[in-house]
């Protein structure tokens, strides 16, 4: 069971991102990861659908895993642990 939901303020322990916070847009309890705001940005490039229209290249959050967030206490700004 999860106990980071959407809203939460989190702060990721490991990665490429480590130490950086942010809101979460979106979890995932079924794969156990949450999409946080502006952390594990990735380019995805979009082929043009119409005639005519150019393709576009957009940065999409991917998810991570939610072992590798830590919930964010408003407080004191410190991640806090969460109880199983």
């Amino acid at each position: 069971m999860m106990k980071i939901k959407k809203g939460d303020n989190v702060i990721v322990l490991t990665g490429k991102d480590k130490g950086k916070s942010g809101s979460v847009l979106k979890a995932i309890p079924s794969e156990n990861k949450v999409v946080i705001d502006g952390i594990n940005k990735k380019k995805k490039h979009i082929r043009s659908r119409a005639r005519g229209a150019k393709g576009q290249v957009v940065e999409v959050s991917l998810p991570i895993h939610a072992s590798n967030v830590k919930l964010k206490s408003d407080a004191a700004a410190k991640p806090k642990k969460t109880k199983k």
